[in-house]
């Protein structure tokens, strides 16, 4: 058994009571200058957040501009903003995007190393700035990881891995997710949902972060459906939300594999939102995966509520026809044709794919050029 490290934030808050906590926490902290990023859906949030902070006394400025796949363009713009204001503390509160932003800008608020130097794995060194995320959406598990993913300026994935990004608290409250459309839910819940399976059937798996990973999936597979048609269903909110953190605690210790080195081209290229560029991918990485991963593959079709089959190949197979179906039952398209990506892009995807190799590496199965261009293929018009 290998040894392995997990990083989770110095306080963990999940619950209906997490978002009260969070104002009482933030009163209490002493900061006296605190900048706030948020999404555009979510100012009216961060403005009530601000106006509160500063009848505790605390002086705030808000950045509620941030969309999907943030770029180090961006990144740098926001630093200079954050430079100026020199916060005792950064709060990100949205999805994936504004938390890997907010992670990356309280570490390099006063840090000396570059944007380029602290790129990678490990690179960053330093975070003198305090850090709190809340996730408005149940997918990334960005409160609870090292990672901060970003487009760079020739259009690839990279990643910011770093104990250093992982937020010093972090407030978990499914009741943020209660307006999130169905769309969003559904991309957003298989890609939680992915992390979760790419964990678990993973070269470096562990059977700590296995129990996580086992239990994330239980979770998103049995309320991912009922999220999707009535998102005021917070039994399903909830579910969807502790699924999640499961995920994204699994992403330090062991991270995910091809389903996300393929998925990257696909929002990088065609701006395709992360969550749904999995989805058209995953069942037919799983169809790759499965001579290589058969024990792996039946557990997690236990797991995902499959009926088992008489070996375990049979019962994993059910597994990727469940998959199928609870995209099917999410109204998620199925094929690359339905998002309009032109057949002739499948090399170029493929070869980008293949420069995912912090991913590949995970992967039980070795994926060659022309095992990406295959699973492009067989994406394409399923």
């Amino acid at each position: 058994m290998r040894t392995v490290s997990f990083l989770f934030p110095g306080k963990l808050v999940f619950g209906s009571d997490a978002y009260a906590m969070f104002h009482e926490d933030m009163r209490s902290s002493g900061f006296t200058q605190v900048f706030i990023l948020s999404t555009r859906s979510m100012r009216a949030e961060a403005s009530a957040m601000k106006n509160a902070f500063g009848r505790a006394g605390m002086d705030c400025q808000v950045d509620a501009s941030t969309q999907q796949e943030p770029t180090f363009a961006e990144f740098e713009t926001l630093l200079g903003q954050v430079r100026s204001f020199d916060p005792e503390c950064v709060v990100g509160i949205g999805g994936g995007s504004a938390m890997d932003l907010a992670k990356l800008l309280a570490a390099q608020n006063k840090n000396t190393q570059s944007t380029q130097e602290v790129k990678g794995i490990g690179n960053l060194c330093e975070r003198k700035t305090g850090l709190i995320c809340l996730p408005t959406t149940s997918g990334t598990g960005s409160e609870v990881s090292p990672n901060a993913l970003f487009t760079d300026e020739d259009g690839s994935k990279v990643g910011v891995i770093s104990p250093y990004l992982v937020p010093d608290a972090a407030y978990v409250y499914p009741e943020f997710t209660a307006s999130v459309p169905a769309a969003v839910t559904a991309a957003t819940g298989i890609d939680a949902l992915t992390h979760c399976l790419e964990a678990y059937a993973n070269r470096f798996a562990h059977p700590m972060a296995s129990l996580l990973a086992k239990e994330g999936v239980r979770l998103i597979s049995a309320n991912l459906n009922a999220a999707c048609r009535d998102g005021r269903d917070m039994d399903a909110r909830r579910g969807l939300a502790l699924g999640s953190v499961y995920g994204g605690m699994c992403l330090g210790p062991v991270n995910t594999g091809a389903v996300h080195a393929l998925a990257y081209p696909l929002g990088t290229e065609f701006h395709i939102a992360h969550g749904l560029s999995n989805a058209l991918v995953l069942p037919e990485v799983m169809d790759f995966n499965l001579p290589f991963a058969v024990r792996e593959y039946a557990d997690i079709a236990l797991a995902l509520g499959a009926q088992p089959g008489g070996n375990d190949e049979e019962t994993a197979r059910h597994g990727i026809a469940r998959i199928r179906e609870l995209i099917a039952e999410c109204r998620i398209p199925s094929r690359l044709s339905d998002v309009q990506i032109p057949f002739e892009a499948i090399d170029r995807l493929a070869e980008g794919a293949l420069k995912v190799q912090r991913l590949l590496k995970n992967n039980l199965r070795e994926v060659t050029l022309d095992d990406a261009k295959a699973i492009y293929r067989a994406a394409y018009s399923v």
